[in-house]
């Protein structure tokens, strides 16, 4: 897979029937190895590597909005079970564009992220809801956790 624009990982990876598949050890499967799932994978650990704790996060969940299904790439819960983090993954192959951010905004007006991160593993784009201003402001990097 293609070297991505984030710290290197170990990951388990193994062929079965003609396909790549790579361990998910937040949902504790082996998945498909897709270029989007990639980024996912590699996108966790380096959620990890920043001290958020594994029983924090989740991947790939669905939930509603206006009755139709969705489902997020990651979530990241804070310590009272409301989402911190929500990001959205998309392949390397495919450049971050306003669909993406519009997307994830979508998925937020029901998941009420105070941090979103839209990603294609080269390009990360963070941003940080401001209570002041009641407005998200772009920021540099993952926070570490500190809780």
């Amino acid at each position: 897979m293609k070297k991505l624009n984030l710290p290197l990982f170990e990951f388990k990876i193994k062929k079965e029937n003609k396909n790549n598949i790579i361990f998910d050890e937040i949902r504790n499967k082996w998945i498909v190895l897709t270029p989007e799932e990639w980024v996912r994978q590699n996108f966790v650990k380096f959620i990890l590597s920043k001290n958020y704790p594994k029983s924090l996060i989740n991947c790939e969940k669905v939930f509603y909005i206006n009755k139709v299904l969705k489902r997020y790439d990651i979530v990241v819960y804070d310590s009272s079970g409301d989402v911190d983090i929500l990001v959205e993954c998309k392949s390397h192959e495919i450049k971050i564009n306003q669909d993406h951010f519009d997307q994830v905004m979508r998925y937020n007006l029901e998941l009420k992220s105070k941090n979103i991160i839209v990603t294609n593993g080269i390009s990360h784009f963070y941003f940080n809801y401001d209570e002041i201003e009641k407005t998200y402001k772009q920021k540099e990097d993952l926070t570490t956790y500190n809780k």
